[in-house]
């Protein structure tokens, strides 16, 4: 028999693979780019494991341990995850580098133990570089349950007050609504900010200028002094007197004074400071700020592939790391070697930051924004270019300025006029999107003492004093870290549920409590002095850093307060009195459907009419803006909100039949006084707000060459 011949078969050898999971796909694909062969990169979209939104999930009899469960929408995702983790070598958590992408790797690492047999790791990226991403490879941790704990006390107790507090809401003002933490405490801010608008007096107040000419050059000065006093311009009569007393005196300059001044360069971006810089000169929402900021960090595609261009932008540290200084630096040598300082500049960070990351810079200094503005989109661009611009001048010399004021006595009078001019640039070399008025200076003539200057015209200007300012959403954020409410990474989030909830509008930039808001607020305050009021919430803030340290206990945290708190929130539930329907209000017009009296409601989203035959009736329509009749017909002017983007604008009752638009909030007590048509109220900051006629071929106060273009109108 002839002997069998031994056969082997070839097997494959697997590649080892190892498994990274970030949060969001952007950043998995850069990432992925970087490491090549051998690495699969996931990622978890967010949480996939949390508390159910359906029911308040926390065990209050066992030691408040929270009911997780998978996040509906995400099972399918999550047994991917597992899958792929079974064919991994080793996995490693990369969430994002805060307490909240540490709890999310907490609950990875949960679900995943089970299916592999590979190790579990966990790794952080503070910016998305081939360096930085390498180097959180090859430092691989345990994930820090102190960190964890943190968000858990954080979520835990957020969801027992929120669960507690919303029912009585219900209850006694109107059903779908709810409170929160930190955000009723926000919203504290606002409304009693809106009362100090409200209680505020102004008082009238004049000022005086005068033209003065040497030569050919005019310019014009103000009054200071006035027979060697301050003068007090009450009223246009007391300037009136001034002026007849001075008009034909010779005018002379009586006081030459110049003022040297060091300009420091400012640290870094916290992301408070990126938040207010972006709504003082981009015109951002708070919102808006943090998304462009999350597509800068995750990656944008360029020439050389696809790029993390900022580091994380969660935090409330200036510190930068040892590379990025010798890198920024290194530049500066290159380009502007005048203005580098011998050693690199540090910046103090608050004490009451967490210093966990670095101040916001870009990762590469010689990606400036003029070498990659096609490669980013125009918000994209503004908002690169104030992080690179402040990064990139903190690390540069002290700029100098001279100050030459002037002082011209024309009489008893002394006018006054100041000139000031850049001496020495320094970091000002870099600064362009982020320069003012004051750091580019200004110019006048060069005079001396007891020159003779011609008078020109007098320009005296009633005013009246400006009360407090609303909140916009720089100055808010700006408040809330200066309380210490909250955290970088819940900044924008305040301000977002404020506006979904119908608790706040935002008109002019400004942030306005509505009827609706202020109602909850005086309840919430009233029944609940202890638990929405600033401090506390501070303090709650100061002991989650204690826990995310491991010197506090985070269910010790939450038994001190549950208590007497639930305790609480029985008694107000049984002794408030109900106010549900006090904003419901009759109306004379007729329902189109039934003929009905409608009634004007508060819905999620204000005020809206709804048929009073409910429920056998569902018809509902828009609420007409009060004696504001659409001026193209004979329909009325209704509040509408853009698709996509959901921009309010005031449109006609008649659409698509009748087209007219404004995207200026029409005044429903005043129409023009010389073509009657409505007028609306509109904002500049050197003008404040001033009433204008919406028709453009009315001059009244009408802004010339001003274009409305026509939105596109979401269904009813």
């Amino acid at each position: 028999m002839a002997e069998k011949k031994a056969t082997t078969k070839k097997t494959k050898e697997k590649t080892p693979q190892t498994l990274i999971i970030v949060e969001s796909p952007h950043k998995a694909e850069t990432i992925e780019k970087y490491l090549g062969p051998g690495y699969v990169v996931k990622a978890s979209i967010g949480h996939v494991i949390d508390l159910p939104k359906s029911r308040m999930a926390i065990d209050v009899d066992n030691n408040f341990q929270p009911e997780y469960i998978t996040v509906r929408g995400k099972a399918k995702l999550l047994k991917e995850l597992q899958k792929d983790a079974k064919k991994a070598n080793l996995v490693l958590l990369a969430s994002d580098p805060d307490r909240e992408g540490e709890a999310i790797a907490w609950h990875l690492n949960n679900a995943l133990k089970d299916k592999t047999e590979a190790p579990i790791r966990r790794v952080v990226f503070p910016e998305i570089t081939p360096k930085v991403v390498k180097e959180g490879i090859e430092n691989q941790r345990d994930i820090i349950e102190s960190v964890v704990n943190a968000q858990k006390a954080r979520r835990v107790l957020d969801r027992l007050v929120g669960y507690n507090l919303s029912p009585i809401l219900w209850t006694k003002v109107k059903n779908g609504l709810s409170a929160g933490r930190v955000q009723s405490v926000a919203l504290r801010l606002i409304c009693e900010r809106e009362e100090e608008v409200e209680k505020f007096i102004p008082d009238e107040y004049w000022t005086l200028e005068a033209d003065f000419k040497k030569g050919k050059t005019s310019f014009t000065a103000q009054l200071v002094k006035y027979k060697g006093e301050k003068p007090e311009l009450k009223n246009e009569e007391v300037v009136n007197n001034i002026i007849e007393q001075i008009k034909n005196s010779e005018c002379v300059v009586s006081s030459i004074k110049k003022t040297e001044k060091t300009v420091r360069p400012k640290a870094p971006f916290t992301t408070s400071k990126l938040q207010q810089a972006a709504a003082n000169r981009l015109g951002f929402t708070s919102r808006k700020t943090m998304q462009i900021a999350q597509q800068l960090y995750e990656g944008i595609n360029i020439d050389s592939g696809r790029v993390g261009l900022i580091t994380y932008m969660r935090t409330d540290s200036v510190r930068i790391s040892e590379t990025a200084l010798e890198d920024v630096r290194g530049w500066l040598g290159k380009n502007y070697p005048s203005a580098l300082p011998a050693e690199p500049i540090s910046y103090e960070t608050d004490k009451k930051a967490q210093d966990a990351h670095e101040g916001i810079r870009p990762t590469y200094t010689e990606y400036t924004p003029d070498s990659i503005k096609e490669y980013l989109t125009h918000d994209q661009l503004r908002l690169y270019s104030i992080i690179w611009e402040r990064f990139v001048s903190s690390q540069m010399n002290n700029a100098k300025t001279m100050t030459t004021s002037y002082e011209i006595t024309s009489g008893d009078a002394v006018f006054r006029v100041a000139g000031s001019k850049i001496t020495e640039k320094g970091f000002y070399e870099v600064i362009k999107v982020l320069s003012s008025k004051e750091e580019k200076g200004n110019s006048i003539p060069a005079m001396k003492e007891g020159e003779t200057l011609e008078s020109g015209t007098f320009h005296p200007e009633q005013h009246f004093t400006s009360g407090p300012a609303r909140y916009t959403d720089a100055s808010i954020v700006q408040m809330l870290e200066e309380k210490g409410i909250g955290r970088p990474s819940t900044y924008a989030p305040i301000i977002s549920v404020l506006l979904d909830r119908y608790y706040v509008t935002r008109s002019n930039k400004q942030l306005c409590p509505t009827q609706l808001g202020r109602m909850i607020s005086k309840i919430l305050v009233e029944s609940f002095p202890d638990v929405l009021n600033v401090n506390f919430t501070a303090e709650v803030e100061n002991t989650l850093d204690e826990v995310e340290k491991d010197t506090k206990v985070w269910n010790d945290m939450i038994k001190d307060f549950y208590g007497p708190f639930k305790n609480r929130c029985d008694e107000v539930m049984e002794t408030t009195e109900s106010i549900k329907g006090f904003l419901d209000e009759e109306t004379d017009k007729a329902c189109d459907l039934c003929g009905k009296p409608m009634v004007k409601k508060l819905g999620r989203f204000g005020f809206f009419l709804a048929c009073s035959g409910f429920p056998e009736c569902h018809n509902t329509k828009s609420v007409p803006l009060a004696k504001c009749p659409c001026p193209d017909c004979d329909g009325e002017i209704v509040t509408r909100k853009s698709k996509g983007r959901g921009r309010e604008f005031y449109g006609c009752t008649n659409y698509p039949t009748c087209t007219f638009i404004s995207h200026f909030k029409p005044l429903t007590d005043a129409y023009c006084p010389k073509c009657g048509w409505f007028l609306v109220e509109k904002y500049d900051k050197k003008n404040g707000s001033y009433k204008s006629c919406i028709n453009p071929d009315c001059d009244y106060l009408h802004t010339a060459g001003e274009e409305l273009e026509t939105p596109e109108i979401e269904s009813e």
